[in-house]
């Protein structure tokens, strides 16, 4: 059993009793105290997350996960469901779960899924995403002085900063984890 100095983010533990999700985790060492590890955790059973402390020895129980490839199908009212290209099974995920990821999903984007005793708990996007810019203003004549950048509407419904010569129909590579545009595509 790995010490609580081991866990990071993303892994799945048991914590009395349930199966909990890592979301965050902080090495600390106060003063005179011992050394104990921060964790922000969440319940798969109740998809609730809670701030536990563990001492740094302290043993956890680390529950096996798994990843697949999917792919995004649609949206169905507020949830995302997603489908396995090689077997079409189908998952359905709230929106809490799907986040910010939202901002990059079209129709058949490539993600990867992570289940813990076969519930998806967390997906992850490639590293950039190509999108279609549905809203670019024209750029004023004379802005050109150093890299200018004006406000672009993307397919997915988010706004980024785009070079001024992006025109509305392009598309553009979009790096996900900054939200920051890269390149035409």
């Amino acid at each position: 059993m790995p010490a609580a100095n081991d866990l990071r983010k993303g892994m799945a533990i048991l914590y009395n009793g349930d199966v909990a999700v890592v979301l965050d985790t902080q090495h600390r060492t106060p003063g005179n105290l011992r050394a104990f590890v921060q964790a922000s955790i969440r319940s798969l059973k109740s998809g609730k997350s809670s701030d536990v402390r563990f001492s740094s020895t302290e043993k956890v129980e680390v529950v096996p996960m798994t990843t697949r490839k999917m792919e995004f199908s649609y949206k169905d009212s507020d949830d995302f469901v997603f489908s396995d290209p090689e077997t079409y099974e189908t998952v359905t995920l709230p929106p809490e779960l799907v986040g910010d990821a939202r901002n990059y999903l079209v129709e058949n984007a490539p993600i990867t899924m992570t289940f813990v005793e076969d519930k998806a708990v967390s997906i992850e996007l490639p590293a950039s995403v190509v999108l279609r810019v549905t809203d670019a203003p024209e750029g004023i004549r004379g802005d050109s002085a150093n890299n200018v950048q004006k406000p672009a509407k993307l397919e997915t419904g988010i706004s980024i900063q785009v070079p001024l010569f992006i025109k509305t129909g392009e598309k553009v590579k979009i790096d996900t984890r900054t939200g920051k545009y890269m390149e035409r595509a």
